[in-house]
């Protein structure tokens, strides 16, 4: 029961980290606050975290979990590999857009250099680039399409669609991500089935 308390005490401060990182930026936010935003003290903060670094790691770390369970999740026994890609894209979004400690998981791993270990951009990229690499060798997309530029379009696209959210204020739309999907893949033989990804999202326990 101790143990469970911790694990949860742990989380409970994780989440408020998330949403002051979120609102007020990394540099500004303060371990006061987020020990406010919790509902504990300073000093228990402390006990769990020694600083706002290790809240940081603790953070960019649980969203990345989350957004690679949610990209799992989406997968569905005989997917072709454009249906893939449109499932896990979707469920990325909903992901970002409905879970705080996601949605700042991602926003503090984007910080990280390219080509560092653990960046989700990259990992994005790659994802992209393979589906896309399965879909031509499933002959779903027209022979004369170049796969790597299509694999560039759509990745800077979608991440240039978190973005513009993200200054905006406002929740990453799932219909809109669909139609930029028609717009990036103009010329594919067959219409992928769309598979919608829940609105929520339960998410696994890191420990």
């Amino acid at each position: 029961m101790k143990q469970e308390r911790a694990v949860q005490t742990r989380h409970t401060l994780i989440r408020a980290a998330a949403r002051v990182f979120e609102e007020r930026g990394y540099a500004q936010a303060s371990l006061r606050e987020i020990s406010a935003v919790a509902g504990m003290s300073v000093g228990a903060l402390h006990f769990h975290f020694a600083s706002k670094a290790h809240l940081f790691e603790e953070v960019e770390a649980a969203g990345r979990v989350s957004l690679h369970w949610a990209a799992r999740q989406a997968e569905r026994p005989g997917m072709d590999a454009l249906q893939k890609l449109t499932a896990i894209s979707n469920a990325l979004a909903v992901q970002i857009r409905t879970d705080v400690v996601s949605r700042a998981g991602f926003h503090l791993n984007s910080q990280s250099e390219p080509g560092s270990p653990g960046r989700l951009q990259d990992e994005w990229r790659a994802c992209v680039g393979h589906l896309l690499k399965e879909a031509a060798r499933q002959d779903l997309l027209d022979a004369d399409l170049d796969v790597t530029d299509l694999a560039d379009a759509y990745f800077a696209a979608t991440l240039g669609m978190e973005l513009l959210s993200r200054k905006a204020h406002r929740p990453l739309s799932c219909h809109a991500l669909a139609g930029l999907w028609q717009l990036t893949l103009p010329s594919r033989k067959s219409t992928p089935r769309h598979t919608p990804a829940p609105e929520t999202a339960r998410l696994p326990s890191r420990r």
